[in-house]
């Protein structure tokens, strides 16, 4: 809005909007390199996500989703279909040698799996 109202000057945007303009300038600053400024909240804090924090074990998952995975049957999306449940992946990880400690609830798994583009 400030590109197209105020024609990109952070001050006017301040004074029609209300809008902090330092904020304006970093969100204009951000559309132009293509970069995310993130404040040392956002950047460090919180919970990893658990396929960040296992990566490895995260890279076994995606390999044996993928070859359960199959086109959606009724080809609406492109998003390839997992013919298998998030326990059933737990089980099947277990089974290759992964201990209990690194493997995450189902419904997290589920989560992680949806994240990673497999539904």
């Amino acid at each position: 809005m400030t590109l197209k109202d105020c024609g990109g000057d952070a001050r006017q945007a301040e004074s029609v909007f209300g809008w902090g303009r330092h904020t304006v300038e970093l969100g204009l600053a951000e559309r132009r390199t293509g970069i995310l400024c993130l404040g040392a909240q956002s950047a460090f804090s919180g919970r990893k996500r658990w396929e960040d924090a296992h990566p490895r074990v995260a890279e076994a998952l995606c390999q044996l989703a993928a070859s359960h995975a199959q086109q959606d049957p009724t080809f609406r999306t492109s998003l390839p279909y997992r013919r298998r449940t998030a326990q059933a992946a737990l089980e099947e990880l277990r089974a290759q040698g992964y201990a209990a400690a690194p493997l995450p609830a189902p419904s997290t798994m589920a989560q992680g799996l949806n994240r990673m583009g497999v539904r």
